[in-house]
């Protein structure tokens, strides 16, 4: 499968030989960048499926714009440097580098290297999409136990009482439960 890359390099000499080695194991080479280029703007530009970094050690810049990718349009980085220390690697994880490799770039580790950099990705997309997720029915969970709350008061009933008029409300209305809740929390809020 044919990949849509960024490449990243200080080091006109280094960019080439990188896009070579691209564009020979199949992938699209869409934007070759360098040092004070936009590369935010970049990537919301190209969309790129993995974004490769080739440089001696990652400067600061490049650190924020990674962070800022990760949080905005986040896509598999993967980093090439020639030194490393445990500092800069915490903090090039940190901002979402998904492959830090050291000691350079040999042509033929490539293929293997993203594959490894894109699997990690979409498995810590997984995980922060489930996390996500069950946040967000927790919370839901928390309004509707606070709108059962409001009910068993208003009406002097028990919580399988409360829980059952919602349901019944919301089956009447064809609207969630959730939807319920948020209503009976809304009039209450009104109402003090």
């Amino acid at each position: 499968m044919s990949l849509k890359v960024i490449i990243i390099d200080h080091n006109p000499t280094r960019t080439a030989e990188l896009e070579k080695a691209m564009n020979e194991i199949g992938h699209d080479v869409v934007a070759l960048l360098g040092a004070g280029d936009e590369i935010l703007s970049a990537v919301h530009r190209y969309q790129p499926d993995v974004i490769l970094i080739d440089m001696a050690l990652p400067d600061r810049d490049t650190l924020e714009a990674m962070r800022l990718i990760t949080a905005e349009i986040p896509r598999p980085i993967v980093m090439f440097a020639e030194q490393s220390d445990t500092q800069t690697i915490h903090d090039a994880i940190a901002c979402g580098v998904s492959a830090y490799i050291v000691d350079g770039l040999e042509p033929r580790r490539l293929r293997p290297i993203m594959d490894v950099a894109i699997a990690r990705f979409r498995a810590h997309q997984d995980l922060k999409n489930e996390l996500q997720s069950t946040r967000a029915q927790l919370a839901e969970r928390k309004e509707v136990e606070r709108a059962k709350g409001i009910l068993m008061r208003l009406k002097q009933i028990d919580e399988p009482s409360a829980h059952a008029a919602m349901r019944k409300m919301a089956m009447d209305r064809n609207l969630k439960l959730i939807d319920i809740a948020r209503t009976l929390i809304t009039a209450e809020e009104l109402l003090r």
